[in-house]
């Protein structure tokens, strides 16, 4: 009598059976199981909340294959059920709300054995399960990334920004007095200064990094209404745009109003 195998469900014929016949089992294991399992491709609508795989043995499923689309008609978060089976799935989540899988506790039900990895609206994501837990199949990166990148880093991110809106860089307080943020390229002409603070923003299209209520750039720093600006070869204090103060490169000190010595500011 013909048993399965664990993770892929293949039919294992028992010595001496399926004589004459064996050949037809052998082909579908060979030219349908084991081929989905590695390059196989299958399109899945979500229908409730809650959905498992299908998964059957020794027959075509939706658990079996390699890269699996999925899509929904929830119209809210749902989560996707596979065998408990050890798996490497690239999973493309092709509707408009979150996916969560998970690794079922027993085959075909819906109850999660334990971590899950959501993948958001219309990305893809290559994930990997233990039977247990999924987990992301990649946690280090070396090359070019093209597209989005949404997540944390913990170590050095060194790379360029290409056509990049906005650059969003949060950091949490650091005990490494050596933290900055340097900034090279053509929309940052040079290294920028290093920043440590609890929230930066970078916009490449104006060259301006700001956070709570200051901002640097284009040769300037500015908060909501001062800017302090290299004017020709001096430096100007302007408020809401009008120049009020300015010291020459002599020296010379300029005010749009009187100068108090020795008062209280």
């Amino acid at each position: 009598m013909s048993t399965y195998s664990p993770s892929l469900r293949i039919e294992l014929i028992t010595t001496g059976d399926q004589a004459g016949t064996w050949g037809t089992t052998t082909n579908s294991n060979l030219g349908t199981l084991i081929e989905s399992a590695i390059a196989g491709y299958v399109s899945v609508s979500i229908t409730s909340a809650n959905q498992a795989l299908t998964a059957l043995n020794g027959a075509a499923d939706q658990s079996r294959n390699q890269t699996i689309a999925l899509t929904t008609t929830t119209t809210a978060a749902f989560n996707v059920y596979a065998p408990p089976a050890e798996k490497t799935y690239v999973i493309y989540n092709a509707s408009l709300y979150t996916a969560t899988v998970y690794n079922s506790t027993v085959l075909g039900n819906t109850t999660a054995a334990g971590a899950g990895v959501a993948i958001p609206a219309g990305k893809t994501m290559t994930v990997w399960s233990d039977g247990t837990n999924f987990a992301l199949q990649n946690t280090h990166f070396v090359g070019t990334v093209v597209g989005n990148v949404t997540g944390n880093v913990t170590g050095d991110l060194t790379g360029t920004a290409t056509n990049a809106t906005n650059i969003n860089i949060s950091a949490t307080a650091s005990t490494d007095s050596t933290t900055s943020v340097v900034l090279v390229g053509t929309q940052a002409t040079g290294n920028q200064p290093p920043f440590i603070d609890s929230g930066l923003n970078y916009n490449a299209n104006t060259n301006t990094l700001s956070a709570d209520g200051f901002a640097v750039g284009g040769g300037a720093f500015t908060t909501n209404n001062w800017t302090i600006v290299q004017s020709g070869s001096s430096l100007a204090f302007r408020f809401n745009g009008t120049t009020v103060f300015s010291i020459s490169s002599a020296g010379a000190i300029v005010a749009a109003n009187n100068v108090t010595g020795f008062g209280t500011p």
